[in-house]
């Protein structure tokens, strides 16, 4: 039976579920905080609402949608919560609205068009609630809404292991001389298979530039979320990675990418300096000499180049990372110290180590 829902936040997993909805015979209702929802604003969107459902970043995003438009929320209505908050956040927000049900779920986009999500159900949904949900996927009941809370954050924790687990695979197949190709073989037949097989396009083209299903940025905030919950009280910054750490990192590849040195002046602290053998000479640049060597343009067999990101961690205001760079016949191991200063990241020192 039909039943009307008001869908409030448009990002990639909002839109889908708008889809499977509207797919589904439900009339739907959106609204989202940058434009482009069929209502003007988020009080008109509730209006004449069964379901309510939230499709929002964090838990200060929900606070502030609900705050907006409780007083206008019709009487019964149901609000199911599908955001990524932590148990406290997610105990708070249920208050706000007496009968909010928090259902966050597992599964990106794909399973949400195809009504195939996991759906980690905290509270009691009710007969409308329920009949919006059946269309989404299969229900898992976890009990409060702190619960279901904690269950999405133990799930998402789970995946970030097992990327880690891939990206820690790769490194060591790489330093053994492993063909990638091999190495992706061989991952598909071990525990990770699964994922491997699901990601393996975007694994075997590092460049690949398709919109992803779920955002590096938005696992991190996950896994921060976890930490706290596990450390009530305790500084967990250096128990995630900062997604804003990349950007130097990627200015630095796309410095010899292009040949523009533009990019490095920008990657690195202007008191860094480069530092590593030569035809086993210690040699040590400073940021300027470094530059010099780029010419402006890219190298003749810039095609065939790869470059890759191996590992980064992050703990308060200082991080690490390496890189590997093929380039031609040669192998570079990139290691560098970051700092953030004034709130940016930035590369202090490289060192690097060239095989041949």
């Amino acid at each position: 039976m039909p039943v009307p829902v008001t869908l409030l936040g448009l990002g990639r997993m909002g839109r889908a579920l708008a889809t499977r909805l509207t797919e589904r015979g439900h009339p739907v209702t959106t609204w989202t905080r940058s434009g482009g929802g069929t209502a003007a604003s988020a009080v008109e969107a509730v209006a004449g609402a069964e379901v309510v459902l939230l499709c929002l970043y964090d838990g200060p995003a929900c606070r502030a949608v609900l705050d907006e438009v409780r007083p206008a929320l019709p009487a019964g209505a149901v609000v199911v919560n599908t955001a990524t908050v932590s148990p406290a956040e997610a105990t708070e927000l249920a208050a706000l609205v007496p009968g909010t049900v928090h259902v966050p779920v597992l599964g990106s986009t794909g399973p949400a068009a195809a009504g195939t999500l996991t759906l980690l159900v905290g509270g009691t949904p009710g007969p409308a609630a329920a009949a919006v949900l059946a269309d989404l996927g299969t229900a898992l009941p976890c009990g409060t809404p702190a619960q279901a809370a904690a269950a999405k954050l133990v799930a998402n924790g789970a995946l970030a292991d097992a990327l880690l687990a891939v990206r820690t695979a790769r490194t060591r197949a790489a330093a053994l001389g492993l063909d990638p190709t091999l190495t992706l073989d061989l991952l598909e037949h071990t525990t990770l298979g699964g994922l491997v097989r699901a990601k393996r396009d975007r694994l075997a083209d590092p460049q690949d530039d398709r919109e992803a299903d779920f955002a590096a940025a938005a696992l991190a905030k996950d896994v921060a979320l976890l930490a706290a919950a596990l450390h009530p009280g305790a500084d967990v910054a250096g128990l995630m990675t900062d997604p804003a750490v990349l950007a130097p990192l990627h200015d630095y590849a796309a410095g010899h990418a292009t040949g523009d040195p533009s990019y490095h002046r920008r990657a690195f602290l202007p008191t860094a300096h480069v530092e590593g053998l030569r035809a086993g000479t210690f040699t040590s640049w400073t940021l300027d000499e470094y530059c010099a060597l780029f010419t402006g343009a890219p190298a003749p067999d810039e095609a065939s180049r790869r470059r890759r990101i191996d590992q980064v961690s992050a703990t308060g205001s200082t991080a690490t990372a390496t890189m590997t760079l093929h380039h031609g016949p040669d192998v570079f191991t990139d290691s560098f110290v970051l700092l953030r200063v004034d709130g940016a990241w930035r590369i202090a020192n490289k060192t690097y180590h060239r095989q041949v």
